[in-house]
């Protein structure tokens, strides 16, 4: 079969295509065909050496796809040959047209969800939620702003934070993207490269500041949000997609009264698997009712992965990117 291998923490123009053994599912694991394979930025970061995490050479990455059980090691019993599912591989190796994954942590996939959408669900509104929900404790009619609100975790925030009641502000690099945060939500818009968002966020919140900051990108935003909080406010730390880890100003914490939060999705789903599953649950919910919906900027082959990554951390993709085997893509 095809997979994507990373021989060395490199560039990501470095990842080669190449034929790979075809993986036997071990005890308590399913075989999955793999229909579509979110691309997330910290694909990226793992391939380059840049993530927390350093995976043993070579390797595949890739961690949220969607697809169909081809074969199930004895003793499975939740799944069986044809059912489609949602998967996140605890051992990355989702970029390849076949994937081995542990049963607990899959999902069977809504009737009507496409794979694109299937594949795109997992990582982003999983962040955003768990974010949101049990480390902002977000609540109806508060003030929510999102920095970067037309990437894949930023656009997944302004709709959660819409499905839970918020106000939200969205804050965005250019036009275009403030006009895509707006179609999925957001009630006020901020360009950060044309408006003063210090001053945009005291004028639309009439001095009182910002209850729940949701920040993937870092940089000097960081340090004008902590300038801008309400008191009791949350400032939740979701990544650094500028390139830049910013200092936080504890004085302001100590004299505005709010809290820097870490939001560290992948440790949570290990840590609380049972609240990961019933978060799910909710954004299938949402989903079915419109309140969540994805985005998909394109949808490229397997085989050009590297370039697919390249665009996510380069920060030119809305929304998501997509990859699929491509046979699938031939179709």
């Amino acid at each position: 079969m095809k997979a994507i291998v990373c021989d060395q923490f490199a560039p990501v123009e470095s990842l080669q295509y190449r034929d790979v053994e075809e993986p036997e599912p071990r005890s308590g694991e399913v075989r999955i065909t793999i229909e579509a394979i979110g691309v997330n930025f910290p694909d990226g970061l793992l391939v380059e050496g840049s993530y927390q995490a350093k995976p043993e050479l070579p390797f595949t990455p890739g961690v949220e796809f969607a697809g169909i059980v081809d074969a199930v090691a004895e003793g499975v019993t939740d799944y069986a040959i044809g059912d489609r599912v949602i998967g996140v591989s605890d051992h990355y190796s989702a970029y390849a047209e076949k994937v081995c994954c542990a049963v607990e942590r899959l999902m069977a996939m809504p009737k009507t969800m496409p794979f694109s959408d299937a594949a795109s669900l997992v990582l982003a509104h999983g962040t955003a939620h768990h974010a949101l929900k049990q480390r902002g404790q977000l609540q109806p009619g508060e003030t929510l702003l999102v920095l970067g609100a037309a990437g894949g975790t930023g656009l997944a925030a302004v709709q959660i934070g819409k499905a839970m009641g918020a106000r939200v502000i969205a804050a965005c690099s250019t036009d275009a993207k403030l006009a895509l945060a707006k179609a999925n939500g957001a009630d006020e818009l901020i360009n950060y490269q044309t408006q003063e968002l210090r001053g945009e966020l005291k004028r639309l919140t009439d001095g009182k500041g910002v209850d729940v900051v949701y920040d993937p990108v870092g940089g000097a935003q960081f340090d004008t949000c902590a300038r801008s909080m309400a008191p009791y406010g949350r400032l939740l730390v979701i990544g650094f997609a500028s390139g830049e880890i910013p200092k936080l100003p504890v004085n302001l914490a100590l004299v505005k009264e709010f809290a820097a939060v870490g939001v560290f999705w992948g440790a949570f789903v290990r840590r609380d698997p049972a609240t990961f599953a019933t978060n799910m649950q909710e954004l299938f919910g949402w989903y079915e009712q419109d309140q969540v919906r994805l985005h998909i900027d394109q949808s490229l082959p397997l085989s050009r992965a590297a370039e697919a990554l390249r665009r996510v951390l380069d920060r030119q993709v809305n929304g998501k990117l997509v990859l699929v085997p491509d046979a699938v893509a031939q179709r």
